[in-house]
């Protein structure tokens, strides 16, 4: 826990210190700067603010959700780890990401995933309703539909995150990346499991739909486009309508490489 615990207090340190040299050159932005990332000693109350400001309208203020949300973050540690691992998650991968700041401010797909965490905190403390609000509000505002009951994993990246779906009980890894129009869908109406498992380190491309309670193995590729009805081994790459098997993944972690392109390594 320790380590963890250090981990996060480095990340936001250096947030801090990249916001600190940012403002130097961006002054007309140095309030939002400082009101946003600056003021704060951590980045769990940064993300409390953060997500507060998002998500906050007539029905619970800003104040409400920011206690709210500090208070989930101070009970259930695990949530700024993996707030953490997700910030490097973006940074890594997405090569238009040139500070750790940037997905913590400009990208969608990093809050969404924090709101997520924080309504999964609520749904499993039987704060039912309130998970239900932050994920609606996280539908109309950045068009990413994440159930409170799914579970994700850490080191996550929803690159452009727009229409997303992510249905109850879908299960996704760690060391995941997808793209923008992915849905992990249910098939009828039958109650218990129904959504995907999605395995580590797995790769899924723009507008992939993966339906049903099927499995998608460790270190796969989804090629985008691709509806997948059948489960797919680890490490291989599936495309089409439905989709096919078409090849091996093409190296050991398709997620962290960001190769979508059919038999390029």
């Amino acid at each position: 826990m320790k380590k963890n615990e250090d981990q996060i207090e480095k990340l936001w340190d250096t947030i801090k210190d990249e916001v600190a040299i940012s403002i130097k050159t961006n002054e007309m932005a140095a309030k939002f700067l400082e009101k946003s990332i600056l003021r704060f000693n951590s980045l769990s109350d940064a993300l409390a603010s953060r997500i507060a400001s998002k998500v906050s309208n007539s029905d619970f203020t800003k104040n409400e959700i920011m206690e709210i949300s500090k208070r989930e973050f101070s009970e259930n540690p695990e949530i700024s780890n993996s707030a953490s691992k997700d910030l490097l998650a973006f940074y890594e991968r997405d090569p238009a990401c040139n500070f750790f700041y940037q997905p913590f401010l400009y990208y969608k797909g990093f809050i969404a995933l924090q709101i997520y965490r924080i309504g999964r905190s609520l749904y499993y403390s039987n704060e039912i309703d309130l998970a239900y609000f932050l994920q609606m509000r996280s539908s109309e505002i950045f068009g990413v539909d994440i159930h409170p009951a799914a579970k994700i994993g850490s080191g996550v990246m929803i690159d452009h995150a727009h229409n997303i779906v992510i249905g109850e009980t879908a299960i996704i890894g760690d060391q995941v990346s997808m793209l923008h129009a992915v849905t992990l869908g249910g098939t009828g109406k039958s109650k218990g499991k129904r959504h995907p498992k999605i395995g580590d380190g797995v790769l899924i491309g723009a507008g992939a739909k993966i339906l049903g309670d099927i499995s998608i193995g460790n270190c796969s590729r989804i090629a985008a486009g691709s509806v997948v009805l059948k489960s797919v081994p680890p490490c291989k790459t599936v495309a089409g309508v439905p989709a096919k098997e078409v090849g091996d993944a093409g190296c050991p972690e398709p997620a962290k490489t960001m190769n979508q392109l059919l038999g390029k390594n």
